[in-house]
């Protein structure tokens, strides 16, 4: 009869160490494939290219902003570890989005008014895809950063 193997892997209760790469991978890939996924069964093309374009690439970039600045070379910041997790998520969510709210405006109307840039209609979309695409990945890199660290507290 063969020997059980004994299992050493991790219970689900301690979470997956943060690593920066990987949350700024998985903040590409899961927009890009859900909205792209969308784009294609609905017919809409222009959601299939803004997929991987300006939803995922902004969704990439601001997970690797927060998550770098929350980690903060390994050593955060004592504020980020005193507030309760929602008040945190909810302060950098509005900061991301309110930043990207503004990029997108600028995007698209002001570039177009004051230079020689054009104006098409995809440059309408940045004004929804930047936001939505920062506050989503706000909080899915904060509650992710915060769950490792109350596991490295205790």
């Amino acid at each position: 009869m063969p020997a059980m193997k004994e299992r050493t892997s991790r219970s689900r209760a301690t979470p997956r160490p943060f690593v920066l790469w990987r949350e700024v991978l998985t903040a590409y890939a899961a927009p890009a494939l859900m909205a792209g996924a969308a784009g294609v069964l609905t017919g809409q093309p222009e959601l299939a290219v803004a997929a991987c374009t300006s939803i995922a690439g902004t969704s990439a970039v601001v997970a690797f902003l927060v998550g770098a600045w929350l980690r903060r070379g390994g050593q955060p910041r004592r504020w980020t570890i005193a507030l309760p997790r929602p008040a945190l998520t909810l302060v950098l969510v509005v900061t991301a989005t309110g930043a990207a709210a503004l990029l997108g405006w600028f995007a698209a109307q002001w570039l177009p008014a004051h230079t020689l840039v054009p104006a098409p209609a995809w440059l309408e979309r940045l004004r929804i895809d930047l936001p939505l695409s920062a506050a989503l990945a706000t909080t899915i890199v904060t509650l992710r950063w915060r769950s490792t660290t109350a596991a490295t507290r205790t």
